[in-house]
């Protein structure tokens, strides 16, 4: 479609709605590069895919879609051989995540749910479960390597922090001993990634060691004692390593998804694909907007139509068609009448159907599939080229005039407006008459009362216009087809007080030709107002026919459902009449074998067998081959490549990773890849929430730290610094939440509390405590 018609019907507008439901990047491409398509079938698949969505979002609440980034660029970088951060190695464990849920989404699904398309775009999603429980079991959310990614990782950060404990132990000996006096403050900070503590200048040379820093103005020093220069070499090399272990395991992860970098870039373009299919469901929720048929021959009838953009509770909606009985639509009548409006209404509908969106209008309302879609609407005056408003309306009709052929749609309001009456008038039926030439479907509202008896001389052309209440004054913006605008000075001008006698006079100096014409508008007119009411007649007449007809499929169903209940309680109780008679008749056969045992030859056995058999095939059993929901369940057992399941022989959790026949798996624990028959495997359901982030807690055995730290009574300075000592006592515990009472005074130290807790990166929260512990003059803090 071409860019200008686009702009004038607003079609971006539509796009910019429904990106509000998009949750991806590739969403938000998809959708960029949405323009409606000519072509029928591309058409019909855009919106099979968006009736899926519809239906999935009515049943199930819309698609599991994650929000996820653009993988372009870390792809790029797999395809190279580079090795990734950890936040792009996170936001492909993310994309794999998410492809998962939709394959699991779509596997799981009812049977009794009929999609069209999507289904079959599911089908080319790719799992990789082996790499996604990798990546799952090596990185948080956010690109942080997680202590189970190595053994190695595990034991230098353990290694690391019973260093820090060590280092800080002795540390405090300077900060609560007698040499506490030669220092600035007596906390424990960092600079440089070095422990050190803040020492007056003066006494610079009392701990010996290295000096890092200094303060701005001098008067403390930032000293490194010697005491712990060898234990902060240490932590530094356990730090180093620890680095150089994360940039070993990031590029082992990077080498692991190497090999699938087709297969990440396809489901980076499905997921975007679901994305857009979803977000296009929930707009057409939004509007509350209906699937449109398309018409191979293009006939377009829109059932109650109304504007997209229009506040749907004050819209006026009306039906449109063009292509069956007529390809031309003249419209004419006053201004503000809602001529234009109209012409916007049907152009943009036939761009939204066209680009598989679903339509403002009843259901079994049809489009078209046109070429191209041209509109020549409003005020497009060019003030740079200085042409007035008939010119510019003239270029633009004579571009259209070059490109138009039979498959097009072409929109023109105001057609011949801006110049003499007369001659607009003629310029218009010339253009009309050019347009019908070619075969396009055209819908052209005028005020020019020449072009009313255009649309009964025309072939497959039709008048229109917009109906006026004379009682109210007001337009209806209702659409009239097949009657033309007439005008409504005589009746206005009565209403408003006008002597009767000017009015006739008036009238008299008409001419014939348009008296007769309004005559036969109001003629017209009467008789629509019949027809709609032996419509609306006939309409109350079918409602009625219609509730009894539901009555009797109701009953019908009634007398189905009583049927099959007193069917299966006869066949109970044939089946107890049986169960009596086998009964009874084991017990002759038993006895005739006695007697035959004891001597009688009468009795054979193979008669004997038969008879009992003739007997078993008297019971009638239920057929459980056709409850759906048993084989709901089944299926819900069955194990597929990707699911998570336990080993019951060895009590080990590990991830499907291939199906060699109907009953073996290949299943991956840890390291370890096994065949395995299935009755040795049982399925885990997948957990609705993320798995819980595992915490390593470092207690340190020689702290014997109070879980409460009493600041009241102290100066402000004081307490923040015992605030800064205590948190790392109470970290270095291990302890999960501790209480600070600050009092409730003048509110000074709970501020400094709080500022402190904020800018603490250990903090995970802190929150008042109960009133019944002291209210707002306690903090309890939660430590991550």
């Amino acid at each position: 479609m071409n860019e200008r018609v686009l702009r004038i019907l607003e079609f971006n507008k539509i796009k910019q709605q429904i990106r509000l439901f998009l949750r991806t990047e590739m969403g938000e491409q998809t959708l960029k590069s949405l323009v409606p398509s000519h072509d029928a079938a591309t058409v019909q698949l855009w919106l099979d895919q968006t009736k899926d969505g519809a239906d999935i979002l009515r049943l199930k609440g819309g698609l599991p879609i994650a929000q996820l980034v653009n993988l372009d660029a870390p792809v790029r970088r797999l395809e190279i051989g580079a090795s990734l951060n950890g936040q792009e190695l996170a936001a492909i464990s993310r994309s794999l995540q998410a492809t998962n849920a939709v394959i699991n989404f779509f596997r799981d699904l009812d049977e009794d749910i009929e999609l069209r398309a999507l289904p079959e775009l599911a089908d080319h999603l790719v799992s990789l479960p082996a790499q996604s429980q990798l990546l799952r079991r090596s990185l948080e959310s956010d690109g942080t390597v997680l202590d189970t990614a190595s053994s190695r990782l595990q034991d230098l950060r353990k290694t690391m922090h019973g260093q820090e404990s060590q280092i800080r132990a002795r540390m405090d000996g300077y900060t609560r001993g007698s040499q506490a006096k030669y220092l600035s403050e007596p906390i424990v900070t960092i600079r440089d990634e070095r422990y050190v503590i803040p020492v007056r200048s003066e006494y610079r040379g009392q701990f010996g060691g290295i000096i890092h820093d200094q303060s701005a103005s001098g008067q403390t020093v930032y000293v490194e004692p010697q005491s712990v220069l060898e234990m902060n070499n240490k932590l530094r090399q356990v730090q180093l390593a620890e680095k150089q272990e994360i940039e070993r395991i990031l590029a082992e992860l990077s080498a692991e998804l190497a090999p699938y970098t087709n297969e990440l870039k396809s489901n980076e373009y499905l997921l975007g694909q679901f994305d857009f299919i979803d977000a296009k469901a929930h707009y057409a929720a939004q509007l509350r907007a209906t699937e449109p048929l398309i018409d191979s021959e293009n006939h377009v009838n829109l059932l109650q139509a109304r504007h997209p953009l229009l506040d749907a509770k004050k819209v006026v909606s009306n039906d449109i068609a063009i292509g069956a009985d007529y390809k031309t639509i003249v419209v004419t009548g006053p201004n503000t009448g809602g001529k234009t409006i109209t012409l916007k209404t049907l152009g943009l509908i036939q761009l939204m159907a066209q680009s598989g969106l679903f339509i403002p209008a009843r259901e079994e309302s049809q489009v078209g599939i046109f070429r191209e879609v041209f509109a020549d609407i409003g005020d497009e005056q060019s003030i740079e080229q200085n042409l007035s408003t008939f010119s510019a309306h003239m270029e633009n009709i004579i571009g259209m005039l070059d490109q138009v052929n039979n498959q097009d749609l072409v929109l023109l309001d105001e057609l011949g407006a801006g110049t003499d009456p007369q001659e607009g008038a003629s310029l218009a039926i010339a253009i009309l008459d050019y347009l019908g030439g070619t075969g396009a479907y055209v819908v052209a509202s005028t005020h020019y009362p020449e072009l009313k008896v255009y649309g009964y001389e025309r072939p497959e052309t039709i008048n229109a216009s917009m109906e006026f209440d004379v009682n109210t004054l007001k337009p209806t913006y209702r659409l009239l087809i097949g009657v033309p605008g007439r005008s409504n000075a005589f009746d206005i001008s009565r209403r408003l007080g006008m002597p009767e006698a000017i009015v006739a006079a008036a009238k008299g100096l008409m001419n014939g030709a348009s008296q007769d014409l309004n005559n036969m508008i109001s003629s017209l007119e009467q008789q629509r107002k019949q027809t709609e009411q032996t419509d609306q007649d006939l309409q109350e007449e079918l409602q009625a026919a219609t509730e009894l007809h539901q009555e009797l499929d109701s009953a019908w169903q009634e007398f189905n459902r009583t049927k099959d209940q007193r069917l299966a309680t006869a066949q109970d109780q044939a089946n107890e009449l049986v169960d009596q008679a086998q009964k009874k008749a084991a017990q002759i056969i038993d006895e005739l074998r006695q007697l035959r045992l004891q001597g009688g030859s009468g009795i054979k056995e193979d008669q004997l067998i038969a008879a009992k058999s003739q007997l078993n095939n008297l019971h009638q059993d239920h057929n459980l081959k056709k409850n759906r929901v048993l084989q709901k369940a089944k299926r819900q057992q069955e194990i597929h490549v990707g699911d998570d399941v336990r080993v019951l022989s060895y009590g080990q959790v590990g991830v499907v990773t291939q199906k060699f026949n109907a009953h073996e798996f290949e299943v991956q624990m840890g390291i370890i890849k096994m065949k395995l028959p299935e009755r040795e495997l049982e399925k885990l359901q997948a957990k609705q929430s993320e798995p819980s982030r595992q915490v390593v807690t470092v207690r340190g055995s020689d702290h014997h730290v109070a879980t409460q730290l009493d600041l009241r009574g102290q100066r402000y300075e004081e307490a923040l610094a015992n605030l800064d000592r205590y948190i790392d006592s109470a970290l270095l515990a291990g302890y999960e939440s501790v209480t600070i009472v600050h009092g409730k005074g003048t509110g000074a130290i709970r501020q400094g509390v709080q500022d402190y807790l904020k800018q603490n990166r250990r903090v995970k929260r802190f929150e008042y405590a109960p009133a019944s512990a002291g209210g707002n003059g306690a903090t309890i803090v939660f430590f991550k």
